[in-house]
Parts: C-alpha cells; structure tokens; sequence
C-alpha cells in the first residue's frame, strides 16, 4: 500500500474502499471482506445510510483500530454548527469508534461555515484526526480554504479518467489540499470498461481497463475509493501496485480528459434544486 501524507502530517492510504449505495444489510459483509483482502480505508457518508455496518465491521475485524483509516461526511440536512456537532457524536456512535480519520462536508450547501466550525472544533478535541470537503468546485473551495482557521486537508471531488479535475488540482496543491476521488470508474459512463485506449495499454501490463485506469490516478496523485461488493473486483482493484505506466501511457490517457462531469454541476440550478428536493 502506498500513502500520502497530509497537510498536518496524518498519513492515508492512496487506495481505499468506499461503501457509496452499499445496502446497509451488506456493508458489514463486505467491509469485512475488503479489510480482510488487505484494505484499511474505509469511505463512508451520514448520507449513506450505512455507518452502523462499518462500524460493526470495524469492531470485528481484529485489526487494530489504528490501522484502520475511516472516512465520513456531514449530509447537508446537518449543516450549521449545531446540528453538525451532534451529528459528529451521532457518527462516532454508528461508527463504534472514539475517532474518525477523515471528516468531510459532503456538500457545498447549507451553513456549511457551520458545519466547518464544529469540525474544528472536533479536530481541537481529538475526536476527528483530519477535516475537510467534498464537491467543494474551486470557488466555494478557495473560500472555505481561505477563511478556515484549520485549512481543508482533502477535498473528495469527481475524479475519473474522462474528468481529470486538472483546474482543481492546481488551486488545491497551491492550498496544501489533497485531492481524492469520487467516482473513479464513472459508474461505467461514456463506455468506460470498453475504451480502447484504456484497453491497449491495459493488455500491455496484463492488467484490466479498471485496474489501469486507477493505476492513472495513483499516478496523478490521487486518492482513490472503489467501490465493488464482489470480493474478486475488491482484490482487482487493489492489485495495481505492481505495475506503472509510462510517460507515453500517462499522456495518452490524460488526453481522455474531457473536462466536464458525467454526473452534473453544483453550478446549475437544477441541480441545486435537486438536492433541495431530497433534504
């Protein structure tokens, strides 16, 4: 496993295991599964609906706590500061956990200033080890980077082979913020899995379309969180450090980068509107 090193000093694992749209009836199968087939990050959401089953999985696995690294995120119906600090004692307690590794905001709505002042607060108390955002775009990142008293370690944004994120990425190495990833397959879009680019330079590895497509992001320093239920694409996807693409490999796949998300913009409207709609 490789790991990166945080904005103060907290090291991550590069590669981790996400539960986004797990059933809660499976998340404590299958984080056992991922924990058992070498995974320690573990990327969960208040959103999900399935905190409680990483927390059982968590509690059962045998491995030391502190070699576990556990993410999750504030939804936007416990945005403002007060709400977000009893949703913080909500997730340690599904969690099974005195700490949380990772705290993100999940989204840029809301009195997310709120939000961001009990995380702080948090982080002060020792009950959260790292803070920081998800789908923060460069405006609203900047804003919350520059006015923070605790600068955002990591910001979880859409990140995949046909969305390179390469604006963003510049903004948030300038701020010391590392960049992870959301949606790393797509969720198939565009023909993911058949694309020829990804299948040439795949075969020339023996590796897979998926697993050389996360070998691109390991190598654009890239947090990543995969997501599978089945155990044989758990271990697929975590065999991707014995291989590396070259140069050549490297600019032929980012030359996939459309620069436009395959899901929908927090700038629009409707978008908004959406997930107004679901609070």
């Amino acid at each position: 496993m490789e790991y990166v090193t945080l904005n103060n000093g907290v090291k991550m694992p590069q590669l981790g295991y996400g539960v986004y749209q797990t059933p809660p009836e499976d998340t404590e199968k299958c984080v056992l599964a991922a924990i058992k087939n070498g995974y320690r990050s573990i990327d969960t959401a208040q959103a999900y609906g399935n905190e409680e089953g990483v927390g059982e999985a968590i509690s059962k696995c045998g491995i030391p706590r502190e070699e576990l690294f556990i993410t999750t995120k504030i939804w936007i119906t416990n945005a403002g500061y007060e709400k977000a600090k009893a949703s913080i004692e909500e997730s340690l307690k599904k969690l099974k956990t005195d700490y949380i590794d990772l705290l993100l905001i999940h989204q840029p709505f809301g009195d997310y200033y709120g939000s961001y002042r009990a995380m702080e607060e948090a982080y002060e108390a020792g009950k959260v080890r790292v803070i920081g955002v998800s789908n923060f775009y460069p405006d609203r990142f900047l804003d919350i980077a520059h006015f923070a008293k605790i600068k955002p370690a990591v910001n979880q944004v859409e990140t995949h082979v046909f969305c390179q994120q390469k604006e963003a990425k510049e903004y948030m190495k300038k701020n010391h913020t590392q960049i992870m990833s959301w949606g790393p397959f797509a969720e198939g879009k565009n023909d993911y899995f058949n694309n020829e680019v990804l299948k040439e330079i795949g075969a020339k590895h023996g590796k897979t379309v998926a697993q050389t497509a996360l070998r691109f992001l390991l190598q654009s320093d890239v947090v990543l969180i995969p997501k599978s239920v089945h155990e044989d694409r758990m271990k697929e996807n975590l065999d991707i450090f014995d291989f590396e693409l070259t140069k050549e490999e490297m600019k032929q796949i980012e030359a996939l980068d459309t620069g436009k998300s395959l899901f929908f913009s927090h700038h629009d409207p409707q978008t908004v509107e959406w997930f107004m709609s679901i609070l």
